[in-house]
């Protein structure tokens, strides 16, 4: 599939999400279709039940970390969150920003949108918005945040050198990002690669942890850091569904891993003297 494809088969699943509560995502198989032919979308997910404002309602299990966890960010702040979802962690970062901060949630999916924007009108909070649009082309103007997050997001864009320049073009000067995401140590079996349900699972679109470092490096972010990883296990019944028997034992004994993280990196200040 091209880019635009993918982005389709994405577009189309969390769709699909958008209209189920957690419960139901974490019932069935596969989150978005209740069968058990695909990735279950809640296998990353983290617990946020006893973080500052969370939200029952906004939280679809669909990560793969805490980034506010790590985000250091402090009252008065602009936060944009990177795939917002229902507005999990955007709520969560609102009750650290306070009433002085703003919170920005951007999500390319219509139906996360209507159901973010509903849980906050129900909230009825004044400092937080969610935009429809892009990561490839942020619907932000430049150097507006204080901090962006995301939470299992960037691997599922295609351009991801495009996503990460855009961070750096919306960061304020020594700004910085505190992102959870999916990467790999070794390789996935092609087939496993080949599988939009994959892809949309937020595995077959993770890249190798040490070409994900480079590109942030390569936007023009320093200070890089991981903050937190951790292995992620897919069940054999869900491998078994795209690989043979053979296969999976042959992955298995590969050495080859799935690795959720959350990585730091800062926009350099170039008023600076001597830092760009």
């Amino acid at each position: 599939m091209n880019n635009e494809e993918l982005k389709e088969v994405v577009k189309g699943k969390y769709s699909e999400i958008a209209i189920q509560s957690k419960e139901q995502n974490e019932s069935s198989c596969c989150g978005a279709t209740g069968c058990c032919s695909g990735i279950d979308y809640t296998i990353f997910s983290e617990n946020y039940d006893k973080l500052e404002g969370y939200n029952p309602d906004a939280d679809l299990g669909l990560g793969c970390g805490i980034p506010t966890e790590f985000a250091q960010i402090k009252a008065g702040d602009t936060v944009i969150d990177l795939g917002s979802g229902a507005g999990n962690d955007c709520f969560v970062a609102r009750a650290i920003v306070g009433e002085k901060g703003k919170v920005i949630g951007v999500d390319f999916t219509q139906a996360m949108i209507y159901k973010a924007r509903e849980n906050v009108e129900k909230l009825g909070f004044n400092n937080v918005e969610f935009r429809f649009g892009d990561i490839e082309k942020l619907p932000v103007t430049a150097n507006k945040a204080d901090v962006i997050i995301s939470n299992c997001v960037l691997n599922l864009v295609p351009d991801k050198e495009k996503a990460f320049s855009e961070i750096f073009r919306v960061l304020k000067p020594d700004g910085h990002l505190s992102v959870s995401d999916v990467v790999l140590k070794g390789n996935l079996p092609e087939k496993i690669i080949g599988a939009g349900e994959m892809y949309a699972g937020c595995v077959s679109g993770a890249i190798q942890l040490e070409e994900y470092l480079a590109i942030i490096k390569k936007v023009g972010l320093n200070g890089i850091i991981v903050q937190k990883e951790k292995q992620v296990v897919i069940p054999d019944e869900i491998m078994l569904e795209y690989l043979s028997p053979s296969e999976l034992t042959e992955f298995n004994e590969s050495g080859a891993g799935i690795f959720s993280i959350t990585v730091y990196a800062e926009k350099p200040n170039c008023n600076t003297p001597g830092c760009c």
